[in-house]
């Protein structure tokens, strides 16, 4: 590449040993203090740059400041761990200036290039798009080798399931690589498809394929240093690089003890953009340098100083800290109000926002970017990093697309609307759409009775009646998004008419609406009053009043609350023996009254082998909200979608 730049060359040396352990890296360091002399007395420079912390350099400073030659040092005064750290202080102790390049900077550096696409196409094939393949680089760390070859094999297995385009480059000649390469050798990572592995990438080609990355995954320090400088994403494996200044584009997975863990981080990172770095300089170095070193007093005393900062740990961008305090933005979008809310990682709403369902098309899609955008600026002040949107909506919802397909009669004009495109592109976040009573089953298996369960149902008892289904560990969609419409069961031929047109659905017998239908109707007939019970006559009936005649001893409200428990407890029965769920979980308003009758029904009805399935109250205060937010937050659901 030097010689490419038409420098002109005063000396060649060979000096690096092959082998690629701990003794080479010795021999090639000796190499060089060997033949430098000779080199260094001939051409008798006035002052040396030294750059980096790589071991040859070190050989370099250590021949100038032997032979009293002023030693210029670049990129000195920095922390990241390993050999390299310890090289680089002995480097800055021996050297007499020092450029180093951590100053907050106003302009960032950009490299324009009118064929980067042809450069991403030949390296990459004619298939990847920009931002849609990953660049992998990881070097060993020489203090703990055994560590490197684990980290590496885990990275490899993360990016495999992954399933990603991905430039990876070979380690470098440092001790431990090897046995990386063999690692890399035997997981056929040279003739999978998905992979192109390569060991050396011309800098001003590999710079732009670093720019436009979906992601840079490794431990180079390129993705600390040059990739920030073009917003792209980074996952920083291992120590290799602990303590080193980051910018904000760097998520650090120093513990990279599972491959889930890289995974998580992946799924976080890729596709991301990120603000410019400001860390490591403008792009006007050469020209201060150049400047500096027009000014050093050649007469001057060689006698320096030297004084080293601290430097702060980015424990912000650690992914045991992020996995505490990432959060989403949770969109329920109800008949009567449009809730939003932002929601971290543990399942805490950090705010929550409630407006009026507007009645009109536009007005609903113009408050809920309103309120987003309203939501996003708080999330800056209360430090939360937003990942992305969930939205919890009625009716039959295409996941895939984020369209609403059909909705509700509580929400009226909603057929085949794209929720998902002008919610991302306001907010320029990845955007999640599931039907409400998906979504409770979600939040169950994230944040409630259903964690850790593989097998279960959550069955909502609210306003009408819907849920969701959980089998093994995955969310069923069916073919034409209409599964779990566990409202919809057919319990009777004959039985009351349902919103949906048909006759006997649970929904008709056991909804929010059906009790306040047979509430309405027994008022009407002075039937509901008990001693007791105290109705003001300007109040609207509900089934509240219901439940509460039935416990004073009513015993037509009972009887109507006996047939609802009952046609729920009989479909509940239903999806026992299509499924058979490990756990049945009831959420929603009428949750806890329900419990005790469906789980007797239950113990009568059904099958032997399915009595004993336990059935749950929920204890989550917003489930729709917390399903909406888990669509963003867990990665094992992200993967659905």
């Amino acid at each position: 590449m030097i010689e490419q730049d038409d420098f002109d060359i005063g000396s060649k040396l060979h000096t690096i040993v092959r082998g690629e352990d701990e003794a080479a890296m010795v021999e090639s360091v000796g190499l060089a203090l060997v033949k430098l002399p000779d080199v260094l007395q001939r051409l008798r420079p006035d002052i040396l740059i030294v750059h980096g912390d790589r071991f040859d350099a070190l050989a370099l400073a250590t021949a100038a400041a032997l032979m009293n030659i002023r030693i210029l040092h670049l990129e000195g005064g920095e922390v990241s761990g390993t050999i390299d750290d310890s090289i680089r202080h002995a480097i800055s102790k021996l050297a007499h200036y020092h450029a180093c390049c951590t100053r907050m900077a106003e302009q960032h550096p950009h490299r324009h290039v009118d064929d980067y696409m042809d450069i991403i196409k030949s390296w990459l094939g004619d298939k990847v798009k920009e931002q849609d393949y990953i660049v992998a680089l990881q070097h060993p760390v020489t203090t703990d080798i055994q560590q490197s070859i684990k980290i590496y094999g885990l990275m490899l297995d993360a990016l495999l399931s992954f399933n990603k385009k991905t430039l990876i480059l070979f380690p470098n000649i440092d001790a431990g690589s090897k046995e990386m390469v063999r690692v890399m050798r035997k997981k056929g990572i040279e003739q999978h498809p998905n992979f192109r592995a390569m060991k050396h990438i011309p800098f001003e080609q590999f710079i732009q394929l670093v720019c436009h990355a979906g992601c840079m995954i490794g431990n180079s320090s390129c993705g600390v240093r040059e990739a920030g400088a073009f917003g792209t994403p980074v996952i920083n494996l291992g120590t290799r690089q602990t303590g080193r200044e980051t910018g904000e584009n760097v998520l650090h997975v120093r513990d990279a003890d599972t491959q889930n863990k890289i995974y998580h981080a992946l799924e976080l990172q890729f596709g991301k953009r990120y603000p410019c770095s400001k860390i490591y300089g403008d792009g006007n170095a050469v020209p201060r340098i150049l400047k500096f070193l027009r000014s050093i007093d050649l007469e001057e005393p060689l006698q320096k100083t030297f004084c080293f900062p601290p430097v702060k740990d980015p424990i912000s961008q650690d992914i045991d800290h992020i996995l505490e305090t990432q959060s989403a933005l949770a969109v329920d979008l109800g008949g009567t109000n449009l809730r939003v809310a932002i929601i971290c990682m543990r399942g805490n709403i950090v705010k929550k926002y409630t407006q009026a369902n507007p009645k009109t098309f536009e007005d609903r899609m113009q408050l809920i970017l309103k309120m987003c955008a309203d939501a996003m600026q708080d999330a800056v002040c209360l430090n939360c990093r937003i990942l992305g949107v969930g939205v919890s909506t009625g009716g039959r919802v295409n996941p895939q697309e984020g369209v609403v397909l059909h909705s509700t009669k509580l929400i009226q004009e909603w057929s085949s609307v794209d929720l998902r495109t002008p919610i991302s592109d306001a907010l320029h976040l990845p955007v999640w759409v599931d039907n409400d009573g998906n979504c409770a089953a979600l939040a169950e298996k994230k944040f409630g009775h259903g964690k850790g369960v593989e097998n279960f149902v959550t069955v909502i008892t609210g306003t009408g009646i819907g849920g969701g289904i959980i089998h093994h560990s995955e969310l069923v969609h069916g073919s034409t998004f209409c599964a779990a419409e566990l409202g919809h069961i057919m319990v009777s031929l004959e039985g009351p008419e349902c919103s949906c047109g048909s006759r006997g659905c649970i929904e008709a017998y056991a909804s929010g609406m059906a009790l306040q239908k047979e509430a309405k109707r027994l008022y009407d007939e002075d039937l509901l009053n008990v001693e007791g019970m105290d109705m003001k006559l300007t109040e609207p009936v509900t089934a509240g009043h219901l439940i509460n005649a039935a416990r004073l001893g009513n015993s037509k409200a009972d009887a109507v609350l006996n047939k609802a428990s009952t046609a729920l407890g009989v479909g509940i029965i239903n999806i026992l023996h299509i499924v058979n769920p490990k756990r049945v979980i009831l959420s929603g308003v009428l949750a806890s009254y329900y419990q005790a009758p469906v789980q007797r029904i239950i113990s009568e009805r059904a099958l032997l082998s399915a009595q004993s399935i336990e059935v749950l109250a929920s204890d989550l205060e917003e489930p729709a909200l917390l399903g909406a937010a888990s669509m963003v937050l867990d990665y094992a659901t992200r993967r659905i979608y």
